[in-house]
């Protein structure tokens, strides 16, 4: 695990890549909750890109679940708390990451903590999500 910190002008990058990514449709391996959502928002946080061993190594669903088991994770949670410190979801700040259980072979989506709301990848647009839904919760610097 990396010793992250958050940079002077965060929040500001924060928002631009929210803006630049709000109105964007998923796809895997391209714009999903993994490096296009959250390892983009820890980029802008900490400076550290933390997604590029994962960026373009998948296109699909059974991809990305197959890269993250090569890795040696069971759940996308599990991979997570391997690069940042786990906090309980009530801890979580702007911009922390939250994890929200779902019946994929992924165990986990991804979302940015904005207060009370999660930023989440939705079908065709960003969504959000209330965070006392999400199960873990990791903090960013």
């Amino acid at each position: 695990m990396i010793d992250l910190r958050r940079i002077p002008g965060w929040r500001s990058r924060v928002e631009a890549v929210i803006d630049e990514i709000k109105y964007s449709p998923f796809a895997w391996g391209e714009r999903d909750c993994g490096p296009w959502l959250v390892g983009r928002v820890v980029e802008a946080v900490t400076g550290e890109d933390l997604a590029a061993p994962y960026r373009g190594r998948y296109r699909t669903a059974t991809g990305a679940v197959r890269l993250m088991q090569a890795e040696g994770f069971e759940s996308l949670g599990d991979l997570v708390a391997s690069l940042l410190p786990e906090i309980h979801p009530s801890q979580a700040k702007i911009a922390d990451i939250a994890a929200f259980a779902d019946d994929s072979a992924l165990g986990f989506s991804l979302g940015v903590v904005n207060g009370e709301r999660v930023f989440v990848m939705g079908e065709n647009h960003l969504g959000t999500m209330n965070l006392l839904q999400a199960e873990r919760a990791f903090r960013v610097g």
